[in-house]
């Protein structure tokens, strides 16, 4: 696999809604701006070394702990639902990951689904993953 435009897409808008988030909801205030800012766009690095979509999260989580990246496990854990690790900052990135299209257009988590299952089936892991990932992350109001 590969980041493409559409991918780069998709992390900026997630760094803009990270950093917008921490910087006017007090309740967010989990990390630094520019931290959320960096984090959104890492997010997905792990896409351009990984063979296969399901290995994404966790290949960009151990190249950035191999970095010293203070944030690594947000990056490892991310869009998995799983409860071997928890953080409010984990749970910001999967919210703002889930309101945020394939090439960055803010929407929905139902439509983000919606759109998910469109692209890879109804019955896919990816959309089963997502429903999943849908009920247990915290709702972020804007």
């Amino acid at each position: 696999m590969e980041i493409t435009i559409d991918r780069m897409k998709h992390s900026l808008a997630v760094a803009k809604k990270m950093k917008e988030l921490v910087s006017t909801d007090p309740k967010k205030n989990m990390c630094s701006p520019e931290d959320a800012f960096v984090l959104g766009l890492l997010h997905d690095i792990g896409y351009e070394f990984s063979s296969e979509q399901k290995e994404h999260a966790n290949n960009g989580g151990l190249l950035l702990k191999e970095q010293g990246y203070k944030y690594w496990k947000e990056v490892y854990y991310h869009g998995i639902p799983q409860d071997e690790y928890d953080s409010p900052l984990l749970r910001l990135l999967n919210y703002v990951d889930m309101i945020t299209g394939p090439t960055g257009e803010y929407v929905t988590v139902e439509q983000r689904i919606e759109d998910i299952a469109e692209r890879y089936g109804e019955g896919s892991w990816q959309t089963e993953e997502a429903q999943k990932l849908a009920t247990k992350i915290l709702k972020y109001e804007e």
